[in-house]
């Protein structure tokens, strides 16, 4: 086969520098996805993709006719990009000129983390000095739509302000959950189970049970704002953490939320039990 003969005629210099530019244009492609992840270049790529399958199969069935339209659309299709996203390829081009092309996904997704974190630490700290009540369950990486569809949906960008109205008391979305999908408050009003274990503490609500409740079945981070103290508290895989001081709200909502670490929800039904301040 000559694609053989070629490769057995390269020289192991020539082999390297092969691989190393099949590499690079992979990573160069994974940087451009992450770069335009979350926008609506995504939609664009899915309607490229579309007409390029279409293409194929008007070639395969010789129809010749829409073929020669999806041929165009091709064609020209390029040029509708540039001129639709004039903004977004001026604005790689500046941070290529900068050298932050390959810089911003990581930046971009810092900046969201703490925003994320900023926006929870502010409404939390707000509701729990007036003592207002508040549950906020947030999904990780088992589904919660068959809770979130007892609520209101929402589908609203993670603020503080709308945060903290969602539980103003007398509000018609105060009362349960409100439920965070993909750093988006996805409903509002929803309902969680309740823990049935013997174990919980006798002074804990509705909304400590509904906490770990969810907790036990889910791998959901979940807060609760107390409305008779105004204590913070936090569960997730079974751990419930009372009494946050609103620094130590942040760590631990930070480490669960976006860090590395991952705990065993095997072992943590038995560890909150034996906990004398969770």
């Amino acid at each position: 086969m000559p694609f053989l003969e070629n490769f057995n005629d390269q020289t192991p210099l020539q082999m390297i520098g092969n691989v190393i530019d099949i590499l690079l244009v992979w990573f160069v492609i994974y940087k451009l996805i992450t770069v335009i992840k979350g926008t609506k270049a995504v939609q664009l790529l899915k309607g490229i993709f579309f007409i390029i399958i279409a293409r194929l199969v008007t070639q395969a069935l010789n129809l010749e006719t829409l073929g020669w339209i999806m041929q165009q659309v091709l064609e020209w299709g390029f040029l509708a990009i540039i001129i639709i996203f004039q903004p977004e390829l001026r604005r790689a081009l500046e941070q290529l000129g900068r050298g932050k092309l390959f810089s911003s996904s990581t930046l971009n997704e810092e900046s969201e983390r703490n925003r994320l974190i900023e926006a929870m630490s502010k409404s939390v700290s707000y509701m729990a000095k007036r003592r207002i009540g508040a549950l906020i369950s947030i999904e990780r990486e088992t589904g919660l739509s068959e809770y979130i569809e007892t609520g209101i949906p929402m589908n609203s960008d993670i603020t503080s302000e709308l945060m903290i109205n969602l539980f103003i008391p007398n509000t018609p979305l105060h009362d349960g959950a409100v439920i965070v999908q993909k750093n988006r408050i996805a409903a509002a009003a929803c309902y969680l189970p309740l823990s049935e274990s013997p174990f919980i503490s006798k002074e804990l609500g509705t909304r400590h049970r509904a906490a770990l409740g969810i907790s036990e079945v889910t791998d959901a981070i979940t807060i609760v704002v107390s409305e008779e103290t105004g204590a913070i508290s936090l569960t997730a895989n079974g751990d419930l953490h009372r009494n946050l001081s609103l620094e130590d709200f942040e760590v631990k909502l930070r480490r669960i939320w976006f860090g590395a670490e991952q705990q065993q929800a095997a072992t943590s039904w038995w560890n909150w039990r034996g906990k004398k301040n969770g």
